[in-house]
């Protein structure tokens, strides 16, 4: 690959939402899972009721009975699961080089369920033929396209069984939970602990607000770029924006309009009071970026303001209960450099 086409694999490895290199060749990778699927895909779904369901392609669905063999992408997958709905495989990063669950499936029990790839462009078609699917479900970025799903087999997969594609550019982190919400409901899901969960998520929302003097810049480290954010683009900093936050939009965004990308020598280029990172496996952690000298010496950086980003978490009220109450805890500890 040249040398743009691999900053942007990057990207697309360590930051959500690269829909300019969903059309690139991506780079293959090991790491699936061998895990038996568990027994029946949602929780209390009625066997005998018609389903259907009109997705973010506006394609409606409609099946006999309701779908109870769901497999999902990761980020689907957690959503599902915190509503009440049990996958039985799971495709995208699951698993750890270690063994441990990756943050990126949430609550998912990933003993439980059968993993059909851990990586980019990675999709066992045959063991997911085998597990019988009524549903595939997963998230885009680019409407009509499944993320996770590679495109050299996305054919062959759309046939086995239904798909539903959840739309998460342009909108905000509660349109995106909502949407999850009403799709788990459909499929008979349980709902247990979502009115606290939701609750939860309120709360943390509200004390947002206080820290509106914060000038905030949300970025992902690579090793040879540094991808600072557009916030429009992305659900969860919307929702920041939309409760207060003051987030730093990029004055130049790269083709696509999810991000800016900025070597290492030129990480100073935005002011900010606050450095949230991309805490995904890919990306640079803390003390990686660090010994980059122009990051080491950013003001929020100096002064210990570099706090994590939790830049997929699950499209549920669990999900974002959590990553909320970190964020305002850490926010707590901040204050202004200028």
């Amino acid at each position: 690959m040249s040398g743009p086409v691999l900053a942007r694999r990057g990207f697309l490895a360590g930051a959500a939402g690269l829909a300019a290199a969903l059309t690139l060749a991506a780079c293959g990778g090991d790491g699936g899972t061998g895990a038996a699927p568990a027994g029946s895909g949602s929780a209390a779904a009625p066997a005998a009721q018609s389903w259907t369901f009109t997705d973010d392609r506006d394609k409606k669905l409609e099946q006999p009975k309701v779908p109870s063999r769901v497999v999902a992408q990761v980020g689907a997958a957690a959503a599902l699961w915190d509503f009440g709905v049990r996958p039985i495989g799971v495709f995208g990063p699951h698993k750890l080089k270690d063994g441990s669950k990756d943050p990126q499936v949430g609550n998912v029990d990933i003993t439980k369920v059968t993993g059909l790839g851990n990586v980019w462009d990675e999709f066992n078609v045959e063991q997911y033929i085998a597990l019988q699917p009524d549903l595939l479900v997963s998230s885009m970025y680019i409407k009509g396209t499944l993320w996770y799903v590679p495109e050299k087999s996305k054919d062959t997969i759309e046939q086995v069984a239904p798909t539903v594609g959840v739309m998460l550019t342009g909108k905000s982190a509660t349109q995106v939970i909502g949407r999850y919400e009403e799709l788990a409901k459909s499929l008979g899901a349980s709902m247990e602990g979502v009115p606290e969960a939701k609750a939860r998520m309120e709360a943390a929302t509200k004390e947002l607000a206080q820290f509106k003097d914060l000038k905030i810049l949300m970025v992902s480290g690579g090793a040879d770029a540094l991808w600072v954010v557009n916030p429009p683009e992305y659900p969860d900093i919307v929702h920041l924006k939309d409760a207060g936050l003051d987030v730093v939009t990029p004055a130049k965004v790269d083709e696509g309009g999810f991000f800016q990308t900025l070597s290492w020598e030129n990480a100073d280029e935005y002011d900010a009071d606050v450095i949230l990172y991309d805490t995904r496996t890919q990306a640079l952690k803390p003390e990686e970026m660090m010994k980059k000298p122009t990051f080491a010496k950013l003001p929020a950086v100096k002064a210990g303001q570099l706090y994590p980003w939790n830049a997929e978490a699950p499209y549920s009220y669990q999900g974002y209960a959590g990553f909320l109450e970190g964020l305002v805890a850490n926010l707590k500890k901040a204050q202004p450099l200028t």
